[in-house]
C-alpha cells in the first residue's frame, strides 16, 4: 500500500517561545543532537516500507534554509520530499485539507501526519500493524503516551476501551482531569479523514453565513471557515464512532515548545543515537577531548584535548573549544567560539557567539521529575510573580561575552556585546 507523510512545521509567528532562536533559523530546522529537529521525523518517515514521498506544510515564506535542507534530504533519504505552503494559518486539520489532492496524488492508501515540535521514537512501523489488527480499513489511529494526572491537562487527553483501544471521548486540554493518556500529536489517516474534515468546513461555511460579523476578523470568510483544527473540530466528534483508536507507546516522548525543552529533546535523541546512529556519538580517543556520557561533535568543530564535554552536550559546525573548557547539558551552534577555561552548564550558545576566557554561562534546567517516570517537561511562563522564570541560558546569534563574567539564568538577544555580568535578567 501506498504511504505518504505530512510533516506540519507551523510558521513565523508560532515560534515565539522559541525566541531568540527562531530569529535566524525556522524553528523545525533549529538542530536538536546535532540535525535539524524535522530531520528526525523525515528519517523515520523514511524507513517505512511503501513511503512515496513526504510533504513538509506550513506558513513560512520560501525560504533559502528551508530549501537547501530539502535539497540535501531529497539525496539523503532517497525519497521526494516537498514544501506546501499554506495562504494563511490554517491549523492543524485546515491545511491537510486544503491540500488534500495532493496528499492523495499516486493513490496512497493511508498517511501519517506529524507535528514538527515533538520528539520521539515515532513509532510509525507499530502503528501501521496496529491499524491493522484494530478496527477497520478506513479507521484513524493517534500515537498516545502516559503522562501524570496534573500535567495531563496541558494536552489533548484520551478516554480509550482498554480492550479495543477505541477513542471514546477525547477533550483538548481539560479544565479538570479526565484521563492519564494523552495525545502525541502523531496520526494515521486514510484518504476517509477528509471526508470529516469537509463535514467542519461546511458547518463552519454555513455559520458564516448565518453570521457573517464572524468573518470580519479575516480578510475574507472563506479563510475563516478554512481553518481547522483536527484536536478540538475533528477528534471530539470522531470519539466513539468506531473509528479512532489509540496506540499507545512506551517509548520517549516530548514536546519542543520552548528553547529549554530543545536540551531534554536533544539529550533523548542523544540516548537513542547508541542504538539508531552509534557513529553520531563522540568517543574518547587519544589526544581527544574527554567525553563524558552522550555528546554530539560535528567533524568541523575544533576542541582542545583538555576539553570536558558531556554528558548531553551537541557541538555544531565549526565550533572552536579552547584549553580547560567545560561543557554540559548544552547546545552549542554553529561558528561559536568558547574560549579557554569557560564554563557552559545548561545553556544554548547561539550561531557565531564568542564567550571569553574564565566567563561562567550557566541556566537552570526545566527537566521532567526524575522521579516520576510519566513527567513531562512544562511549558514554562517567561514570567512569575512579576520575575524571569530560572531557565536555560540562551545566547542569540553573534552575542559577545567578555571574560571572566558570570551570566546566569539570562536571556541575551542577538548582536549583543556584554561588559558586566548578569542575573536573571533578558538582555535587549
Amino acid at each position: 500500500m501506498p504511504l505518504k507523510a505530512v510533516i506540519l512545521i507551523g510558521g513565523p509567528q508560532k515560534g515565539t517561545r522559541f525566541r531568540p532562536l527562531s530569529f535566524e533559523v525556522p524553528k523545525p530546522l533549529f538542530p536538536v543532537a546535532g540535525v535539524p529537529m524535522v530531520q528526525h521525523h523525515i528519517e523515520a518517515c523514511a524507513k517505512v516500507p511503501g513511503m512515496k514521498e513526504i510533504l513538509l506544510m506550513g506558513f513560512y515564506q520560501p525560504h533559502e534554509a528551508l530549501s537547501r535542507f530539502l535539497v540535501s534530504a531529497q539525496q539523503e533519504f532517497k525519497i521526494p520530499i516537498r514544501y506546501l505552503q499554506e495562504y494563511a494559518a490554517l491549523g492543524t486539520g485546515g491545511g491537510i485539507y486544503h491540500f488534500r489532492d495532493q496528499i492523495l496524488s499516486g493513490g496512497a492508501g493511508a498517511f501519517f501526519v506529524l507535528n514538527a515540535d515533538v520528539c520521539s521514537e515515532f513509532p510509525l512501523q507499530e502503528m501501521l500493524e496496529f491499524r491493522q489488527q484494530h478496527g477497520d480499513a478506513h479507521s484513524f489511529v493517534i500515537l498516545g503516551t502516559t503522562a501524570n494526572r496534573t500535567q495531563a491537562l496541558n494536552y489533548g487527553c484520551i478516554v480509550a476501551n482498554a480492550d479495543t483501544q477505541e477513542v471514546q471521548h477525547y477533550v483538548e486540554k481539560p479544565s479538570t482531569f479526565v484521563s492519564e493518556i494523552i495525545n502525541c500529536g502523531i496520526y494515521l489517516f486514510t484518504p476517509a479523514i477528509f471526508q470529516h474534515i469537509g463535514e467542519v468546513f461546511q458547518r463552519n461555511q454555513q455559520e458564516l453565513v448565518l453570521c457573517p460579523y464572524l468573518g470580519e476578523e479575516s480578510s475574507n470568510g472563506w479563510q475563516r471557515a478554512e481553518v481547522i483544527r483536527l484536536e478540538q473540530d475533528v477528534f471530539t466528534a470522531l470519539a466513539g464512532s468506531n473509528k479512532l483508536y489509540v496506540y499507545k507507546t512506551d517509548g520517549f516522548w516530548s514536546q519542543i515548545k520552548s528553547a529549554g525543552s530543545a536540551i531534554y529533546a536533544s539529550r533523548l535523541y542523544l540516548n537513542q543515537y547508541s542504538k539508531s546512529h552509534p557513529e553520531r556519538l563522540a568517543q574518547n580517543k587519544p589526544g581527544g577531548p574527554i567525553i563524558r556520557g552522550n555528546v554530539y561533535i560535528h567533524p568541523t568543530a575544533s576542541i582542545d584535548s583538555t576539553a570536558v564535554l558531556g554528558p548531553n552536550v551537541s557541538i555544531g559546525e565549526g565550533v572552536t573549544v579552547g584549553a580547560g573548557v567545560r561543557v554540559r547539558e548544552s547546545i552549542v551552534l554553529h561558528g561559536a567560539s568558547l574560549h579557554d577555561h569557560t564554563c557552559v552548564l545548561n545553556t544554548i550558545v547561539g550561531w557565531d557567539s564568542t564567550i571569553g576566557r574564565w566567563a561562567r554561562v550557566e541556566g537552570t534546567p526545566s527537566d521532567p521529575n526524575p522521579n516520576d517516570p510519566y513527567a513531562k517537561i512544562d511549558s514554562e511562563t517567561l514570567f512569575r510573580d512579576g520575575r524571569l522564570t530560572p531557565s536555560i541560558t540562551i545566547l542569540g546569534c553573534s552575542v559577545t561575552i567578555p571574560a571572566e563574567v558570570v551570566i546566569l539564568n539570562s536571556i541575551v538577544l542577538p548582536h549583543k556585546e556584554l561588559s558586566r555580568s548578569y542575573k536573571n535578567q533578558i538582555i535587549l
